[in-house]
């Protein structure tokens, strides 16, 4: 070592160490948002395909979903199910926010399914 780079190992460390910690943080937060994600789509295709049966109960996709977010844990936080449903289709919204490792920092996460209900048609001739 050379007697001009004395004490430049903690200096390089000080100004490196923010920049690593920013990556790697930065890198989980960014997975806590793809699960979130993931999670709220997940539960708003399970709550579409609880609904759109034939004479499905009403309020069984909505039930279906709020399970689902509860087996997945916490990556959903303060979710919220809405299932629509009109004479031909079901629609689940699904929003939350996603787990943030960042105290105080909220990340709005929104997820739709749509499918089509189950019915009984007269058939045609033949």
């Amino acid at each position: 070592m050379l007697r001009s780079q004395r004490g430049a190992s903690p200096v390089e460390l000080a100004i490196l160490m923010p920049v690593i910690l920013f990556m790697l943080f930065g890198g989980i937060q960014v997975a806590a948002v793809y699960m979130a994600r993931a999670t709220a789509l997940a539960a708003a295709q399970e709550a579409v395909s609880a609904e759109r049966l034939f004479q499905a109960k009403d309020g069984s996709g909505k039930q279906r979903a709020d399970a689902f977010i509860r087996a997945a844990g916490d990556w959903l936080t303060g979710p919220t199910v809405t299932v629509t449903k009109t004479g031909t289709d079901v629609t689940c919204v699904v929003t939350g926010n996603a787990l943030s490792i960042i105290p105080g920092w909220t990340i709005p996460v929104t997820q739709t399914a749509t499918g089509p209900r189950e019915r009984v048609t007269a058939g045609g001739g033949g």
